[in-house]
């Protein structure tokens, strides 16, 4: 799919791109460039862990739009196997 930059440096991201990135607006995005490819994705949020029984939670610091689940198996799965 192709896109073009306007005179001012913005670019319009298709709606179905958007959508499957998880971009949405007045979500932070980190931009970087990374062997010659520009790379757009949400902005890490900040969190901490809390005990919660015989687990660790990780609860954000600052109050946002709640984590999909999708997000939460993913960081479960990337998780795994890793001690605390």
């Amino acid at each position: 799919m192709n896109v073009t930059i306007d005179s001012a440096g913005r670019l319009v991201v298709p709606k179905s791109i958007r959508e499957e990135a998880g971009l949405r607006p007045d979500v932070p995005l980190e931009i970087r460039c990374r062997e010659g490819c520009v790379e757009i994705q949400p902005a890490a949020r900040r969190v901490r862990r809390i005990r919660k029984g015989r687990i660790s939670v990780a609860v954000p610091v600052a109050p946002g739009e709640p984590l999909e689940n999708d997000t939460v198996r993913r960081v479960q799965g990337g998780l795994r196997g890793r001690r605390a």
